[in-house]
């Protein structure tokens, strides 16, 4: 049976605390040293795992923050959905990766860990974050996960800051031992709000960099929050006419944004969400169980028609394979179709 988007989704990001060491400056979760008193408690998040379990597909968890390893509960947690048959993945800072810390996700059945790094020296990575020795931190944390036999990613955010380093970014990920480059399109929100994005140009060059990339590195680079990286696919794949997708290559879903379209996030309040960066509101979990949110919300029915799309996007040839980013089309327009 073919996978319907609108019953079920393929991945949701579950913010589990806002707390966390760095104090990087495109943060969308605003984060801050200690945690939320409002965030949710252990039976909560007992039972919204078990409302993920309750799906039927094979959902895949992302466990992000803030800093997951602030969350005292965070080992019990993981467990209780590796359990529940969700697989499960983990997006910590690396301030608080150990060679212990690495062994416990293992146990409790963390199948993958992704780490920042949004430079491949430590005075790009260490400015962005805003903490001296950032830098090392990560990539020790890196270390450990290598050592320890947890396969990690590398996650890396685009601004004005480190545009220029992308192939030296891609080049430490492979040095490294990375599985995967995931590139990381900045979305004005949080503290990312503040002048970092890159133009217009500088985003068509980057787009196709990743995309070259995707098809020549010696492991899976791909993109996040970069819905025109499908119209750029398309684009190629008719201009070559080839078919065939290389074997690192990750062209991912049906469609390039995936708000409410096989993804969903949940607030460390339990609030839901298309995405950590579209700031309207589909539901709470502590008002109704992840389901029913995810299939009847008025948001998310209205995300997943292409037809309902206004603007640029509305009479956009791509606006199928691509759909935008709702999340930029709100912080632009107000009107987040």
């Amino acid at each position: 049976m073919p996978f319907d988007a609108a019953r079920a989704p393929r991945l949701v990001a579950w913010e589990v605390t806002r707390a966390c060491d760095l104090a990087c400056l495109h943060c969308r979760a605003v984060a801050q040293p200690y945690a939320d008193p409002r965030q949710l408690s252990s039976d909560e998040a007992f039972r919204l795992v078990d409302d993920i379990a309750d799906f039927g597909e094979p959902v895949i968890l992302i466990l992000t923050g803030g800093d997951p390893l602030k969350r005292p509960d965070i080992f019990s947690v993981a467990e209780r959905a590796s359990r529940a048959g969700l697989r499960v993945v983990m997006s910590p800072s690396g301030t608080h990766v150990t060679p212990a810390s690495v062994s416990e996700l293992k146990r409790v059945g963390v199948q993958r860990i992704s780490v920042s790094l949004d430079g491949s020296t430590a005075a790009l990575h260490d400015r962005f974050r805003q903490v001296s020795g950032a830098f090392e931190q990560a990539t020790a944390s890196l270390a450990y996960a290598r050592e320890g036999g947890l396969p990690f990613q590398i996650n890396t955010t685009v601004t004005q800051h480190n545009r220029h380093d992308l192939a030296d970014m891609l080049r430490l990920a492979v040095a490294i031992g990375a599985v995967t480059w995931d590139v990381f399109m900045l979305v004005p929100t949080g503290r990312g709000k503040i002048q970092m994005e890159i133009t217009p140009a500088e985003y068509e060059e980057t787009l196709r960099f990743v995309h070259e990339a995707s098809q020549t590195a010696p492991i899976q680079v791909k993109m996040t929050c970069a819905p025109h990286l499908k119209r750029i696919q398309l684009q190629e794949r008719r201009r070559s006419a080839v078919k065939r997708t290389p074997p690192h290559s990750a062209h991912g879903f049906s469609r390039g944004c995936m708000a409410g379209v096989g993804f969903c996030f949940v607030s460390h309040i339990g609030e839901v969400g298309g995405c950590g960066y579209l700031p309207l509101l589909a539901g709470s979990v502590r008002q109704a169980p992840l389901t029913e949110i995810y299939r009847d919300s008025a948001l998310f029915k209205s995300i997943r028609d292409a037809n309902l799309l206004q603007g640029r996007c509305g009479i956009c040839e791509y606006r199928a394979v691509c759909g935008g980013c709702r999340a930029r089309a709100l912080g632009a327009t107000g009107n987040y179709l």
